[in-house]
């Protein structure tokens, strides 16, 4: 066999090849982030060979999946959400919801042999002194400096819950909390809730605490793009992605007109929609449309109100733009969350868009050796289907580039 040939190991390694390495300082692959990006790539590497160092802050494996809200499900189809070389059981749904894809996940990892380091925070990702040894080093929270010739960043586009401070919160008297504390209706019950924001998180979240007769109000200060998660029995995922394979103004139209036709005008409910397509708004500012299940019913009949952005707040209630104001116990802030990629790189500058998120998967020049996965929000289809192309293609372009003894493969000049 060719020396060079990546072959597994009974005892964990992590070199492209048999050259040893030092576990405490060296790495041919590490891989931050234990959620289905990370797995998703370390699963592909095993595929092919390599026994990636995975590194997970938490202390648990897919750590947001496990303490997402309890309603929530899949909004794209099993069969367009399931990671490289494993299909969610037939037994599954459509939509899969959060404890069953836990429960995917941890079985994922089972099936490749993925464990994870648990526990151990990444302070910083640096560049190395180009030339010998590997170009980069990873700082982590016990002490230890690896150093590395590919680090694969799977921490995914919601590292960071963003919190923005109202105008007069410190007076209000009842809560304030983000999106990502809410678990289920219980802790409202009796109370006036008003959810910030109608992303997906946010119309969901308005619909679980409606269902379970919590008094519930949105606000919302932009026009919105809303379509249906089903059209007549057909997922609009499926949809979406048949229309992107159109020249983009047709796609862009029909997207739009099936926007318009199954959703209609919903201004007098205090919702606007947005001038561009739902796939225009996805493919240029990485804004996911907001999937309606069920809460622009809630909104047609009045259970739930909708009122513009906040004014400001004051002991025991909020004042809207439209100078209206209304008693409320608990704002919940489903104002999203940032890639916050930049405490990871101190020392580096990243090539980010207007998000905050890489432009490139698997940049070059001062950059190579490092691969971002799980970021890439403008892709129609749903971010898990995009996880598992992307995870296959960086697991291919790092194995086109075997190391040797913890170094990178050098290419012999002609």
């Amino acid at each position: 066999m060719d020396p060079d040939t990546p072959d597994f190991q009974p005892e964990p390694f992590r070199g492209s090849n048999h050259a040893p390495l030092d576990p405490e300082t060296e790495a041919d692959i590490i891989v931050i982030g234990a959620g289905p990006a990370g797995l998703a790539v370390a699963a592909c590497l095993v595929q092919r060979g390599h026994c990636p160092l995975v590194l997970e802050q938490a202390r648990e494996l897919v750590p947001s999946w496990r303490h997402h809200y309890e309603r929530l499900h899949l909004h794209t189809v099993k069969t367009h959400s399931a990671l490289p070389g494993m299909a969610f059981p037939a037994s599954a749904p459509r939509y899969v919801p959060r404890q069953g894809v836990v429960d995917y996940l941890d079985a994922y990892a089972r099936r490749f042999g993925i464990e994870p380091e648990l526990g151990v925070q990444v302070l910083a990702i640096e560049p190395r002194q180009r030339g010998h040894g590997a170009p980069w080093q990873v700082a982590l929270s016990d002490g230890r400096q690896i150093s590395a010739n590919h680090v694969v960043v799977a921490t995914g586009a919601n590292r960071r819950p963003r919190a923005p401070q109202l105008p007069g919160q410190d007076a209000f008297e009842g809560r304030i909390l983000h999106s990502r504390s809410y678990r289920n209706a219980q802790p409202f019950a009796g109370q006036r809730v008003l959810v910030v924001g109608i992303g997906n998180t946010g119309a969901e979240i308005a619909l679980d605490l409606t269902e379970h007769g919590v008094r519930t109000a949105l606000s919302v200060r932009s026009p919105v793009n809303i379509v249906r998660r089903d059209v007549l029995g057909r997922p609009t995922q499926l949809s979406s992605l048949m229309l992107a394979r159109l020249p983009t103004a047709l796609g862009d139209a029909l997207a739009a007109l099936f926007r318009d036709l199954t959703v209609g005008d919903l201004s007098r409910y205090g919702l606007h929609t947005a001038q561009v397509s739902p796939l225009r708004q996805l493919r240029e500012e990485g804004r996911t449309p907001m999937i309606d299940v069920g809460t622009i019913a809630r909104i047609r009949n009045g259970e739930i109100q909708v009122y513009p952005g906040i004014q400001s707040l004051s002991a025991g209630s909020v004042r809207f733009t439209d100078g209206s104001e209304h008693p409320f116990d608990t704002v919940l802030l489903a104002t999203g969350y940032d890639a916050a990629l930049d405490e990871l790189f101190p020392y580096t500058r990243l090539a980010l868009d207007t998000r905050g998120m890489p432009g490139e998967v698997s940049p070059q020049g001062a950059l190579q050796g490092l691969h971002f996965v799980g970021f890439d929000v403008r892709e129609p289809g749903g971010l898990l289907r995009s996880i598992a192309g992307q995870a296959q293609d960086v697991a291919e372009r790092i194995s086109a580039q075997p190391a040797q003894g913890g170094h990178r493969a050098q290419h012999p000049h002609p």
